[in-house]
């Protein structure tokens, strides 16, 4: 083999999805809807030392930050495996984050690189200055960008991979908290490695499969649930750089696999063609929010297969999933991967509930997070002293087994498939003038899965707007935490305490994306 994959073990995770490059080289990794000529294992990984070879050249050393913020393309793929060849820490940033999020995350990472958008270069650069990043680079779509222009113009030669050990960072995703900005998760090369392998073996991947890939690749589900299944079992990608419905119908006949969120399912649900398309298909996995029954229930009727609903968190990568041979139950997240123990807690005194009682779930297992980066006393809130680590969300169990997300205790919100903490958005709002006090809850949407909404008591007098409210947010955040509705009150209702009962503003509005 020309690229064997034995060069690559003193990099404990490298070394693992490199799995099929020794004795399939030339076996298609990544194949396109589009005519694109297909990328083939070798000519990925080669691609991936060259981009390694060349941040060792910059000076990268083990333990370095490297942001990635452009669009999804099979480069975001190489930059992710080349970042970790190299010894470094790939941060993958939303490319519609704004130019104050960009800026939050560049000072808290401190990266040793920075690779941003050609079309928002000008201001991105600008802002990587202001951090202090020492090296900034561009990349645009066809090969443009001074990131291009840089190793074309070099010619450095790769000799080897970065040695780095199971507990060694892979990368940080950030996870916006509940409160104030968002924290980084430090995730280990044991904690993906470990998922991925129990990931190939319980959802039966092999090099048979054909994966249909269009999520995004800045968050959990699609840069490492997605990728590296396809890496370590040998399966194919077929690579959308975004979901479009009648895309993935048309490439079903040709596929075996479709990893998505909810909202992929209500829209393919929509398809005329649905049920024809998805005659060869062997696994539909749904994940990132809660997929209603409803879905679950219409997707077995028009296709005759059970999506396969699992459940997981940036700091935890998977966690649960319901069975490949066995029933799937609609509304529920299955049961703990192997290796993985889960227990539901009573928030008063910690003990294991009662089968069926709601409590807090926690985890513990090789999937887990090291904790948030600079952030001690955060990690150490996060955790018991036995080592579990606490989800944040409300859960239940059967007397199978299987367990249900119930409900959150933070009040996050998830929007296609999208995490969107009410704090954040608040925070925002409450910088209007005409603002006097906001809260911000979700509510159900049958697209979505969840809706903002903005709840306002505006200053005395003051003109303002459900356009102006919208706008201003999307000035400052991405374009998913807008609000989808604005509601204008005298007050809002507080318990004795005086803290926001946002149980009852999500029952005030809850009922106002219903259709006819």
């Amino acid at each position: 083999a020309m690229y064997p994959s034995s060069s690559y073990l003193p990099n404990a995770l490298v070394n693992l999805l490199a799995t099929h490059l020794g004795d399939s080289p030339d076996a298609t990794l990544i194949r396109f809807t589009n005519g694109d000529a297909p990328i083939t294992r070798a000519a990925f990984f080669a691609t991936c030392e060259r981009y390694c070879a060349f941040f060792q050249n910059l000076g990268l050393t083990a333990g370095d930050r490297i942001v990635v913020q452009t669009p999804k393309s099979p480069d975001s793929l190489c930059l992710y495996v080349a970042a970790i060849m190299a010894g470094g820490i790939y941060i993958p940033l939303n490319p519609d984050f704004t130019d104050t999020e960009v800026s939050y995350y560049l000072n808290d990472s401190q990266p040793t690189i920075f690779i941003c958008m050609l079309d928002r270069m000008d201001t991105l650069f600008q802002i990587a200055r202001e951090s202090n990043v020492p090296h900034i680079y561009s990349l645009g779509a066809d090969k443009s960008g001074s990131f291009y222009e840089d190793i074309n113009s070099q010619n450095v030669e790769f000799t080897s991979v970065a040695e780095r050990q199971e507990e060694d960072i892979a990368a940080i995703l950030y996870t916006s908290g509940t409160t104030g900005r968002p924290k980084g998760a430090m995730i280990p090369h044991r904690a993906l490695g470990s998922n991925a392998s129990t990931l190939c073996r319980q959802w039966k991947f092999s090099a048979q499969d054909v994966l249909i890939h269009a999520l995004p690749v800045f968050h959990t589900h699609g840069l490492f649930v997605a990728t590296n299944v396809a890496l370590v079992s040998g399966a194919e990608m077929l690579f959308m750089d975004k979901f479009d419905t009648e895309k993935v119908i048309q490439a079903m006949p040709s596929a075996t696999s479709l990893m998505g969120v909810p909202t992929f399912y209500t829209r393919l649900l929509q398809h005329p063609d649905l049920s024809s398309a998805a005659k060869n298909m062997r696994l539909f996995v749904s994940g990132s929010a809660p997929l209603l029954a409803q879905t679950h229930e219409e997707w077995t009727q028009k296709t005759g297969h059970a999506i396969l609903e699992r459940y997981g968190m940036t700091e935890a990568n998977m966690i649960t999933s319901n069975p490949y041979d066995g029933p799937r139950k609609a509304g529920t997240v299955g049961m703990p991967l192997d290796g993985i123990t889960v227990r539901i807690t009573s928030e008063e005194t910690m003990e294991e509930v009662a089968q069926g009682e709601v409590g807090s779930l926690e985890m513990k297992g090789p999937n887990l997070f090291t904790g948030y980066w600079q952030n001690p006393e955060k990690t150490a809130a996060e955790f018991r002293s036995d080592g579990y680590f606490i989800s944040g969300d409300l859960a239940c169990r059967d007397e199978d087994g299987y367990i249900s997300i119930v409900g959150r205790e933070k009040d996050l919100i998830i929007s296609g498939g999208f995490n969107i903490y009410p704090k954040e958005i608040e925070t925002v709002l409450d910088e209007l003038t005409e603002v006097s006090e906001s809260a911000v809850v979700g509510v159900p949407h049958t697209d979505f899965g969840e809706a903002v909404i903005a709840v306002i008591v505006p200053q005395q007098d003051a003109e303002l707007s459900q356009t102006d409210v919208v706008n201003y947010v999307s000035s400052q955040l991405v374009n998913y935490k807008r609000p989808k509705h604005v509601a204008f009150v005298s007050s809002l209702p507080r318990n004795s305490m005086g803290k926001v009962q946002k149980n009852l503003l999500r029952d005030q509005f809850k009922t106002l994306f219903e259709s006819d």
